[in-house]
């Protein structure tokens, strides 16, 4: 599978940063992913300490003015990026008057031959539900859900089962997989969220745990993954033991 979408309508759940590592990981393994920040927000854009011109982000694409390609920058070793702009929250308000804007992501990465190209394809999505995330997720091949190790991230997980049935209705069924996020062993809470979600998701739950890190956080504050901040810490090694567990299980195409 190539198009990733990053995607938990709850916020807070740590959604950027996996985008982001999971990434870097894919470089650091000598794969050169496409990133796209389809949040109004760009806090994956401001993690890699861009700030571009709203003319420079995906916002130009749904205005219909630019094919992606020409929107690809470069940042960090190894990945490819179209950043994000708050003017793409315009695009949400436009549901009524542009109904095809949910198919417009798909179509075009399929007629620039993005999608299916063996170039592993991240989407970090809105937490909104809109014509962004229903674009997003229509256009993956695979929902990747990062689920805080809460209760209320739990409940969360539970209410996305029924908006990702819903979207059934229009298109066919995704592959989803859930992945536990900031994770603290021996933290009874976290065993019991763990717990659930391997009793509510058994087959699609990620054996990968991504533990609570300093070394996440502050690599965010450095414009950094954790590759480049700490290649020898935890963090970085369950972000390698996510991508080889993705590639083990087919879930992500990878071009010899």
């Amino acid at each position: 599978m190539t198009v990733i979408a990053v995607f938990n309508q709850k916020g807070g759940v740590g959604k950027t940063t996996l985008s982001a590592n999971l990434a870097a990981t894919l470089a650091q393994n000598g794969i050169a992913p496409l990133v796209i920040d389809l949040d109004p927000q760009a806090h994956l854009t401001a993690t890699w300490g861009l700030n571009p011109r709203a003319s420079q982000s995906i916002y130009r694409f749904y205005q219909g003015t630019s094919p992606l390609t020409d929107l690809i920058q470069t940042s960090g070793p190894g990945i490819h990026f179209i950043p994000s702009h708050l003017e793409l929250a315009r695009v949400d308000s436009q549901l009524v008057r542009h109904r095809d804007h949910i198919w417009r992501l798909k179509l075009a990465l399929e007629a620039e031959m993005l999608a299916g190209s063996g170039t592993p394809i991240i989407i970090d999505c809105s937490p909104m539900l809109g014509i962004l995330s229903f674009s997003a997720l229509l256009a993956a091949d695979l929902i990747l859900i990062p689920v805080a190790a809460e209760f209320l991230a739990l409940n969360g997980a539970c209410m996305l089962e029924r908006t990702l049935f819903g979207l059934e209705k229009f298109d066919r069924r995704r592959e989803r997989r859930y992945i536990v996020n900031r994770y603290q062993d021996g933290n009874p809470t976290h065993e019991k969220v763990r717990a659930q979600l391997e009793k509510h998701f058994p087959r699609e739950l990620l054996r990968t745990i991504i533990h609570e890190s300093n070394d996440i956080m502050a690599a965010v504050g450095d414009n950094l993954d954790v590759f480049r901040y700490a290649p020898d810490s935890s963090a970085s090694t369950d972000f390698s033991f996510l991508l080889d567990e993705l590639i083990e299980k087919n879930l992500i195409g990878i071009e010899e």
